[in-house]
């Protein structure tokens, strides 16, 4: 009798036992199945610097910054990695396939260089978003998964050539450009216009550190033309040569020559030497364009295509600031001005050197 017992017990507990055991298995499964339950899943946006990198104080930084406002405020729903390519940049695509190839939601090419390589590496991973800066892809759809972020860098460069107008005492403005490129060149003929509408006698002095990718990172040349324009009697300097503008502004500094800076609000990381000179910076919001496409793909309103940035949309301006309120003075009333007349269509503003004769 008491056998008996001992041996129901016994099949009473390894039954129990084993309906745990299946209960526990049974709600592991379920888990793994939809592991975005607990909400801990998160997506994965992926950066390509282009040449020059972080530190550029220029174009890659202003990406560095809207990449830095989305990890900071999705923190919760997103995790970032950027890469930068080496020597000329003859990795890009190889960079751009490796954070396909880890399942990235979204990369982003930071630069014109990379207008190539996109198209072909989404080709390959359809189910992958991408975002490309200052490249155009023909053909793109809403539905596609590309999209092109551009800018109307001529509109801010514009106002930045009239404030170095009105500040010249010597007539005779400069300007610096990376590699020569339709894209740079579109930058001089907004600046050379606003200059000229200011003072249609004015002399603007233009040079290129040259014509590859290369031109971009080379402050050596930069501040050897800034020193020749120097010297040939320019008062204001205008650089938008990437990392090459370090140069630039080296060349301006012990002369005192007023400099003006690209993309990024540059007098906020200036030297205590230089931010006095700084009168103000064109301002290609790259920062807001990474972040919008950012928060687009968290809010699943991803769209292929184009988006363009402009003065109207805040995509380009002038930088106005703590550290250059007073030099900018008077002429801020002249330059808002001249900023609702873009706006409203009531200025023109050349997008080429050839629109500009």
């Amino acid at each position: 009798m008491e056998g008996t017992i001992k041996k129901h017990t016994l099949l009473l507990v390894t039954v129990l036992i084993m309906a745990l055991l299946l209960s526990g298995c049974g709600q592991k499964k379920s888990e793994q199945a939809n592991p975005a339950t607990d909400g801990t899943k998160k997506l994965k946006v992926g950066l390509v610097y282009d040449l020059g990198g972080r530190g550029d104080k220029s174009f890659n930084d202003a990406a560095y910054s809207g990449l830095e406002k989305a990890q900071r405020d999705f923190a919760d729903k997103i995790e970032v990695k950027y890469l930068e390519p080496t020597g000329s940049g003859e990795n890009r695509e190889q960079l751009l396939r490796l954070l396909s190839q880890e399942k990235y939601d979204l990369v982003l090419g930071i630069g014109l260089f990379f207008t190539d390589s996109i198209p072909r590496v989404a080709r390959d991973f359809p189910q992958t978003k991408y975002g490309l800066v200052d490249g155009y892809v023909p053909g793109l759809k809403p539905e596609s998964n590309v999209i092109c972020l551009l800018f109307r860098e001529h509109e801010g460069a514009f106002l930045v050539g009239a404030a170095a107008a009105l500040k010249s005492k010597t007539g005779k403005i400069g300007f610096v450009g990376g590699m020569q490129s339709p894209l740079i060149e579109k930058i001089e003929a907004g600046y050379t216009a606003g200059a000229r509408y200011i003072n249609p006698q004015i002399q603007v002095v233009a040079d290129y550190v040259g014509t590859t990718g290369e031109a971009f990172k080379d402050p050596v040349k930069g501040k050897e033309l800034a020193l020749k324009q120097i010297q040939g009697g320019v008062d204001v300097l205008f650089q938008a040569a990437g990392a090459s503008g370090v140069g630039v502004f080296e060349a301006a500094t012990a002369p005192k020559i007023w400099m003006i800076g690209c993309d990024a609000d540059q007098s906020l990381n200036a030297s205590d030497i230089q931010r006095p000179l700084i009168l103000t910076s064109m301002q290609k919001r790259v920062d807001n364009a990474v972040y919008q496409t950012i928060k687009a793909l968290i809010d699943k309103e991803f769209k292929g295509g184009y988006q363009e940035f402009g003065l109207k949309e805040g995509g380009v301006g002038y930088a106005e600031n703590e550290f250059n309120r007073d030099l900018i003075g008077a002429d801020k009333v002249k330059l808002d001005d001249i900023k609702e007349k873009i706006i409203s269509g009531e200025i023109k503003v050349p997008a080429s050197k050839k629109d500009l004769k």
